[in-house]
């Protein structure tokens, strides 16, 4: 079974940086997406960084709002996923969650991890 542990989060202040990371039980290069999610309190949760695979080539996207602070990268090696979180503000304030997606044929899965507290102060 596929299982997804965040780690790396906390208490920071503004402009400080975090780097969160993903561990994944399972072989990472067998996934299809690697995405982290973030929810604020009172808000739904919000896709805001994720690598996609196509044409067996690495992508990543990111909104607007997190452009140029944060990045996310992998390691198959160590099965990992990194978010490299710089110039953190309050607003970056939730629980980040990782999220890996296995599509083979007809059948996708999704994986989810529990999510990790980034506080983020004036």
């Amino acid at each position: 079974q596929v299982q997804l542990v965040e780690s790396g989060g906390g208490l920071v202040q503004a402009g400080g940086s975090l780097r969160l990371s993903c561990a994944v039980s399972g072989s990472i290069d067998t996934f299809n997406a690697w995405s982290w999610y973030r929810q604020c309190p009172g808000k739904q949760r919000e896709l805001f960084a994720s690598i996609i695979n196509s044409d067996s080539s690495d992508s990543t996207s990111y909104p607007d709002s997190v452009k140029g602070r944060f990045t996310i990268s992998k390691d198959n090696a160590k099965n990992t996923v990194y978010l490299q979180m710089n110039r953190l503000e309050p607003e970056d304030t939730a629980v980040y969650l990782c999220k890996v997606v296995r599509r083979v044929l007809w059948r996708q899965d999704d994986y989810w991890g529990q999510g990790t507290q980034v506080t983020v102060s004036a």
